[in-house]
């Protein structure tokens, strides 16, 4: 195959190269990046899986086009109850029972019930 490319140079054939750097591909319209990343609430890879391209040109659009993305995490669970509500429960079921029946672990109840100590500022 080397001889073959070799050869083709000294025959003065010019083989055809692609450009350096990135691919070139298409980049989504900003109706459709919102249509389908806002309006229905897909996520970056959904998106990119729908519009046949990489979720890194997904990206790109996105912070080209000024469209902010979602974290990717999902809110706690725990921001539903009240801090009332959450003791009282666990002075009727227990810490363990409160957990399981929120759906969280005690770690993580024990943790959201821990007072939050303010920083002290520096001078």
């Amino acid at each position: 195959m080397a001889d073959s490319i070799k050869y083709e140079k000294a025959a003065g054939i010019k083989i055809p190269r692609r450009p350096p750097g990135r691919p070139v591909s298409h980049r989504p319209e900003k109706s459709e990046l919102q249509r389908l990343y806002i309006k229905e609430g897909r996520s970056i890879r959904d998106t990119a899986s729908q519009l046949k391209c990489s979720k890194d040109l997904i990206a790109r659009a996105l912070k080209e086009y000024g469209i902010t993305a979602r974290a990717n995490t999902r809110p706690s669970q725990l921001n539903r109850y009240g801090r009332r509500a959450l003791k009282a429960g666990i002075q009727k079921q227990g810490i363990r029972g409160t957990a399981r029946k929120i759906g969280v672990s005690e770690a993580t109840l024990r943790h959201y019930l821990k007072p939050k100590q303010r920083r002290k500022e520096t001078q």
